[in-house]
């Protein structure tokens, strides 16, 4: 038998198209996102989910229940924030502009770059590394152990990641369950990393989209 995980990211916020580090900040969809998540809906509007998992933060819960308007054989919905977004402490709800002000050039390079090419894809993403360099890049990669003032490192969010997909995975043995997660960028990384038997290198360099998803199989 096999059971089926749908991971998604929830769709942009106001902070995410701000380019402001959000963090546990609860920032809102943007009509944009209101509209991403119409489309992970319409892709996965085929599937069979009986339980969906969401943070608590307002853009997973409104990114899932756009995905749940067609799925009513889904009758539980459970808040875990083992898969919340990564914290960046004392940087949430900053601006890069005022981080840049307050950190040194190389907190900067590690910090906000990799914070902002996280939010970029395809060609836009290519023309960023190209105009900061490899040497930027290298910065970005080694990011996994950066810890912001107060924050989580990648690393601390993967151990928390792990913690519920080993759960999850009994649960879904036991009860014979397909799932639907509304999960946030660096949650999905180990989570991805997990699955797609990924290296540390590799994790850090993918990209999640808002608009689209992707599925596991378990085998039962």
């Amino acid at each position: 038998m096999k059971l089926h995980i749908y991971l998604f990211r929830h769709a942009q916020t106001y902070f995410n198209r701000a380019h402001r580090f959000t963090g546990w900040k609860d920032s809102q969809l943007t009509p944009l996102g209101t509209q991403q998540a119409k489309k992970i809906a319409q892709k996965l509007k085929g599937k069979h989910i009986d339980v969906a998992y969401q943070s608590h933060l307002s853009r997973s819960k409104d990114t899932l229940k756009a995905v749940l308007k067609y799925h009513p054989e889904c009758k539980k919905v459970i808040v875990d924030d083992r898969m919340i977004e990564r914290s960046y402490g004392k940087l949430q709800g900053k601006s890069h502009e005022q981080f840049v002000e307050k950190a040194g050039e190389h907190d900067y390079k590690v910090m906000l770059h990799w914070h902002k090419v996280d939010h970029l894809h395809g060609k836009a993403r290519e023309d960023f590394i190209e105009k900061h360099g490899e040497a930027d890049l290298k910065i970005i990669r080694r990011s996994y152990a950066q810890v912001p003032p107060g924050g989580e490192s990648v690393k601390m969010v993967e151990k928390r990641v792990n913690s519920f997909i080993k759960e999850l995975l009994k649960k879904m043995k036991k009860e014979k369950v397909n799932v639907a997660i509304s999960a946030h960028g660096n949650s999905m990384r180990p989570f991805r990393k997990y699955f797609e038997h990924l290296s540390i290198k590799q994790m850090m360099q993918l990209e999640n989209p808002w608009d689209d998803y992707f599925e596991y199989t378990v085998e039962v």
